[in-house]
């Protein structure tokens, strides 16, 4: 497939729609791999080109048939259109038609047709001409950004002149608004989506010649909302709307952030959150509500949260070149206050991108979710439970709940804690069943269930971050180092608790206290458990407030 890429934008190389261009010659390329056809790629940047607009005096109609009268770079371009099976149109949206220079490309093809009166009804309108040469078999693709919120209805005057010169239906589009959020680098995490749809894209229609409409239906999702798009457009100008004086480069930063916002995270807590950077010793305040985000310049608000922060900190992490998380916990800025507005973070903040990545799944293909710890759990509750009532008929009752637990949990994915809980689990209620004493077993099995939890902190991951990783970025978390030492501690905790379960469950049972453990080991691991909930919350708070003891208007 011999592909020609026709860059026409102004700005070459650092044209927003040819990011999107080359991302559809990527899933070209991974498609013609699956094909095992071989794939040449030609490109043409307009921009660094000499080709002149077309005089209208049809000397390559009359006088140098195919030939234009201009001597200059579009005797190569014609060429090239000639050879390519494929081309690519891409360009950005200028005062809703293609930019000038694009167009005089488009206006000097005229040497590619013959001069007489053509009754083809395969174009758009009212006349045509036959091609001079052999244009049958070409396929075209146009890819365009403009500025606006939306591509839909602002590329009526492009659509109408391709149909004109290549006939209606017979090329593809791809449009995308929000185009100048391509070139934001902090952004890139939700641009980069939408640019694997069109790499998705690409492999189809090298393998199909055409796009899904699933596809399709991604390419034409919005970025982001209206509302923040266009409040994030007008930030991006770096002047004040309504002074009309430039803003610092911080301040129009944080207006970016606060336009992120969204407002149906709204959760009844007006909040306010004052950023200080400390490298420029500037403080901004954004004042949450049901409303939107309004940002203030003047300090006048009681601040809920506070994150003093270098600013060239915080750029980084809205580049995703360092986790926000991983930053916090490596103290390359602090937090105090309320930190709710920390954990909720992509709540509030990041959950306002509507593009997803299509996704191809086999239809026999069970998506397994993320592992539970009920996995773990199910088979000791039942074992502690069941073999204490009636130790030879709790033990069957045991094993039957373990030789279920891959039915019951098999839409979870299952980890080595689950798997060694299990076995436990079936050895003790056998050797609970040929017994008949359900004591020792049940003992044991605090011991060993204690000594799961501790052994797992001498590993890379503690047991109770295997399961609730998932909810702070999954394998990422083990880059956060409040997340691993929280877990650390919970699972050094649970562990030690455990084993002096089964400590103090012998040295009970040999007094006589049997009944009492009952109540104890009972009620200890729900007291445990509301510690777990709030030392989670507490430990990473106190931690992001940092060694320091600075004053602070935060309570």
């Amino acid at each position: 497939m011999k592909i020609l890429l026709i860059n026409g934008s102004p700005k070459g190389k650092r044209s927003n729609s040819l990011k999107l261009a080359y991302s559809f010659i990527k899933g070209l390329e991974n498609g013609c791999t699956s094909n095992k056809e071989e794939l040449s790629v030609d490109e043409l940047h307009i921009a660094s080109m000499n080709i002149g607009a077309c005089k209208g005096c049809f000397a390559c109609w009359q006088k140098t048939p195919g030939r234009c009268c201009i001597n200059d770079d579009m005797q190569t371009v014609i060429k090239k259109l000639i050879r390519a099976d494929l081309i690519l149109w891409s360009f950005p949206l200028y005062y809703f038609n293609v930019p000038g220079m694009l167009k005089n490309l488009i206006d000097r093809q005229l040497p590619m047709s013959l001069p007489f009166m053509s009754s083809r009804q395969d174009g758009y309108g009212s006349g045509s001409h036959d091609a001079r040469y052999d244009m049958e078999g070409k396929r075209h693709v146009l890819i365009s950004t403009c500025g606006f919120y939306s591509a839909d209805e602002n590329y009526d005057s492009v659509l109408r002149m391709f149909d004109h010169f290549l006939g209606r239906g017979n090329y593809t589009t791809i449009f995308c608004g929000q185009g100048e959020l391509f070139r934001v680098k902090e952004l890139s995490v939700r641009t980069n989506k939408y640019l694997a749809a069109v790499t998705c894209a690409g492999s189809e229609y090298a393998m199909t010649g055409a796009i899904s409409k699933e596809t399709d239906a991604v390419l034409h999702t919005l970025l982001y909302p209206r509302d923040i798009f266009e409040k994030m457009a007008d930030a991006s100008w770096g002047i004040n709307k309504r002074t009309g004086e430039k803003e610092p480069e911080d301040l129009i930063f944080t207006r970016q952030m606060a336009a992120l916002y969204n407002k149906d995270a709204y959760d009844g807590k007006e909040r306010v959150l004052e950023i200080h950077f400390t490298d420029l010793d500037h403080t901004y305040q954004i004042r949450l509500n049901k409303t939107g985000s309004q940002i203030f310049t003047d300090g006048s608000l009681s601040p809920t949260t506070r994150i003093d922060t270098p600013f060239s900190v915080w750029s980084a992490i809205s580049r995703g070149e360092i986790g926000g998380a991983e930053a916090l916990g490596k103290q390359m800025y602090t937090v105090s206050g309320d930190f709710s507005l920390m954990i909720n973070w992509d709540k509030f903040f990041g959950s306002t991108s509507t593009v997803k990545n299509p996704e191809k799944k086999s239809p026999n293909m069970i998506e397994k979710k993320n592992p539970s710890m009920m996995t773990m759990l199910i088979p000791w509750i039942a074992f502690w439970i069941a073999v204490s009532i009636a130790p030879k008929v709790g033990a069957l009752i045991t094993l039957i709940v373990v030789a279920g637990i891959p039915f019951i949990m098999r839409n979870h994915e299952f980890v080595i804690w689950d798997q060694l809980s299990m076995i436990a689990v079936a050895v003790l209620s056998a050797a609970a069943n040929v017994t008949g004493d359900g004591d020792i077993p049940t003992n044991i099995g605090y011991l060993v269930f204690g000594l799961f939890w501790l052994l797992s902190c001498l590993t890379k991951e503690p047991l109770c971050a295997a399961y609730v990783k998932y909810n702070y970025g999954g394998e990422s978390a083990h880059k956060n180092p409040l997340f691993m030492k929280t877990n650390y501690i919970l699972a050094a905790a649970w562990g030690l608790l455990y084993v002096l379960t089964a400590v103090w469950t012998f040295l009970l049972r040999r007094a006589g206290f049997g009944n009492l453990l009952i109540i104890v080991n009972n009620l200890i691991p729900i007291l445990m458990g509301f510690f777990t909930m709030w030392f989670e919350k507490w430990y990473p708070a106190k931690m992001a407030r940092g060694k320091r003891k600075e004053e602070s208007s935060v309570p």
